[in-house]
């Protein structure tokens, strides 16, 4: 079915609910907004585009991406703690420019955080995840002239991130419009794995659904009763390390940081992180820093670093920024390094080219879920630069310090309980 078509009965349908739910509140009660559908086309652009883009020469990504979008209710702390943000669940068709990239379909939940809200304007800061599934990939365009080495699985990992701009017509009809920006590769779970980086815009429509509901009325929810907390957390996963050999690598990371609490959705610290790869000293004809090596120790790197958590209740959300101390890996090529030659490089070094040196930072970013009291799941991404190294599954322990002029019973250290307000 052409783009266009599927606009078209979309965007029927979007106007007949909104049409339907605007006459319904002529004659009931207008009570809270309990969800909204949101329809946008949209049109892009690859930023930072691979070897592998060129010779292909797409042209820009273009799509729709529909929501499902429920506002707060103010009835969880974190909504408070938020300015009550809209949280939805996004589908998003993508049509990637050229046929060897192929069509897919990305599904992800997303955080919308107010920025700026009057009467006539919103401005809305969206920040999602999820998976996007693929109809063409480097294992089935093998026999082009050019295969598609952006994708080589079906199933990757999606991300996505920008500025949502809403202008209100009436109660139940918005403009909206959205500059953005989303990334998807399978984190080298399978090689190749370029990856795409896109930067786009988007303008849509937003019906609002009002059900005959009465107003939620707003709960106060008291402050965090802790500032310091200690994570420690423990993840692993695998690594693809040539395109040509169907191997997986082990790789395993640990963690402990120190955070600060700078409000009840902040917190920052200091950190400390211990990696091993096994890929590494197994060579990779893409990558010069795989030469063959026997030695352990090599495959280990250690570093410090600052990390960010922002807290959406059950859900954290981490961006760590780390600076290797220990780090084999740096002097590990089988050539001559056109800066610092065959010796050891420096603990800071500049890199030749991203994907082709490994930079001397790193970052690492994603998610975690409390699944009870201090314990969580948690899923990250290690990157150097916008190329990753490999994606991570764990657990995290976290373990708070009560503020001294709320401590019960002398206790510092607090348990965390899904309900804990009810004891403050």
């Amino acid at each position: 079915m052409k783009i266009q078509r599927i606009v078209a009965i979309m965007l029927t349908t979007l106007l007949c609910v909104g049409a339907a739910s605007a006459q319904s509140n002529r004659h009931n009660k207008i009570g809270n907004d309990r969800f909204a559908i949101k329809l946008q086309p949209f049109m892009g652009g690859y930023l930072m585009a691979s070897s592998n883009l060129k010779e292909i020469n797409p042209n820009g990504p273009v799509g729709i991406n529909f929501g499902i979008e429920f506002p707060s209710t103010r009835q969880r702390p974190w909504q408070q703690y938020l300015n009550d943000p809209t949280v939805g669940l996004g589908i998003s068709y993508i049509d990637f420019g050229a046929k060897t990239m192929g069509k897919g379909v990305a599904m992800y939940p997303y955080i919308m955080i107010n920025g700026v809200r009057s009467e006539h304007f919103h401005l809305k800061v969206k920040l999602g995840s999820g998976l996007l599934a693929l109809n063409e990939h480097y294992y089935t365009t093998l026999d082009e002239p050019t295969p598609n080495k952006t994708f080589s699985t079906t199933i990757n990992a999606y991300l996505t991130g920008g500025l949502n701009f809403e202008f209100p017509i009436t109660r139940n009809f918005a403009i909206n419009s959205e500059l953005g920006f989303f990334h998807a590769s399978n984190g080298r779970t399978k090689e190749p794995n370029k990856g795409a980086n896109v930067l786009y815009g988007g303008v849509g429509l937003v019906a609002t659904i009002n059900p005959e509901i009465e107003e939620y009325e707003p709960i106060e929810f008291p402050d965090l009763p802790y500032k310091w907390s200690l994570n420690i957390t423990v993840s692993s996963g695998i690594h693809a390390a040539d395109s040509s050999d169907s191997h997986r690598f082990f790789i395993l990371t640990s963690h402990i940081g120190a955070i600060y609490s700078t409000c009840n959705w902040h917190g920052i610290g200091l950190g400390a992180d211990l990696f091993y790869n096994d890929a590494i000293g197994n060579k990779d004809s893409n990558r010069g820093m795989y030469v063959t090596t026997e030695d352990n120790w090599r495959r280990m790197r250690g570093g410090i670093s600052i990390n960010n958590e922002f807290k959406f209740g059950n859900f954290t959300a981490m961006v760590d920024w780390g600076v290797y101390l220990f780090n084999p890996v740096r002097n590990l090529y089988d050539n001559d390094h056109p800066i610092y030659g065959r010796g050891p490089r420096p603990l800071f070094y500049k890199s030749t080219e991203v994907g082709v040196d490994e930079a001397f930072h790193y970052i690492r970013f994603g998610v975690k879920y409390r699944i009870c009291d201090n314990v969580y799941l948690q899923a990250l991404a290690k990157t150097h630069m916008h190329i990753c190294e490999f994606i991570e599954f764990g657990v995290s322990y976290q373990i708070p310090f009560i503020e001294k002029s709320k401590r019960h019973n002398g206790k510092v250290v607090f348990h965390h309980k899904r309900n804990w307000w009810k004891e403050y």
